[in-house]
């Protein structure tokens, strides 16, 4: 995989940048000036990330990913993860009937739903989920593969499923290596 260089990164112009990130020279990236990316951060080929987005430290966007941040923004925390083709919406169009949809027709004639999303520290997003707006993934949530998630999770649980269910606790040892790791690392 080819990562584009330090320079092609900061003439970008993204609104903060940290050190040693790695964007695919095959990633599309709209609105850089919106985006805040963390140190070690990695964004992998045809990812599209677009909009209001926060990625924080060692995150890692596999190939193939969507991340549409749109107006109100996708959060990423500290360590968390999608792994290939995951999709995550802070804005979506209202598909009842009620109203118009797509992107070509004025505002006034749809209701679009506008909601941040979070993806809380440690949390990761098995290949192929979808994340809807306004969805928060808790500290340490695991998503399994193909899930569909619509709400919230609670902090250090599994889950699957469409919809996605929570599945049962998962473990907190990882916490431990974190800690071992930013000592490791030293100050920045």
């Amino acid at each position: 995989m080819a990562y584009l260089s330090d320079e092609d990164l900061r003439r970008m112009g993204f609104a903060a940048l940290g050190r040693n990130v790695k964007i695919s020279d095959k990633a599309a990236i709209y609105g850089a000036e919106q985006m805040r990316i963390g140190d070690n951060s990695r964004i992998d080929d045809f990812c599209v990330v677009s909009g209001r987005v926060e990625i924080g430290r060692n995150v890692h966007i596999a190939p193939l990913c969507l991340v549409a941040g749109g107006k109100p923004g996708i959060v990423f925390g500290d360590f968390s993860g999608f792994a290939y083709g995951v999709k995550a919406f802070a804005q979506s169009d209202d598909y009842s009937g009620e109203t118009m949809t797509n992107p070509t027709v004025p505002a006034e004639y749809k209701a679009e739903r506008f909601e941040r999303v979070e993806i809380g520290r440690h949390a990761i997003v098995g290949t192929g989920s979808v994340i809807a707006p306004g969805v928060v993934l808790g500290e340490g949530t695991a998503v399994g593969a193909m899930a569909l998630i619509t709400r919230p999770t609670e902090p250090w649980s599994i889950y699957v499923g469409n919809p996605a269910r929570r599945l049962r606790d998962r473990s907190r040892n990882l916490l431990a290596q974190e800690q071992a790791y930013l000592a490791a690392e030293g100050p920045a």
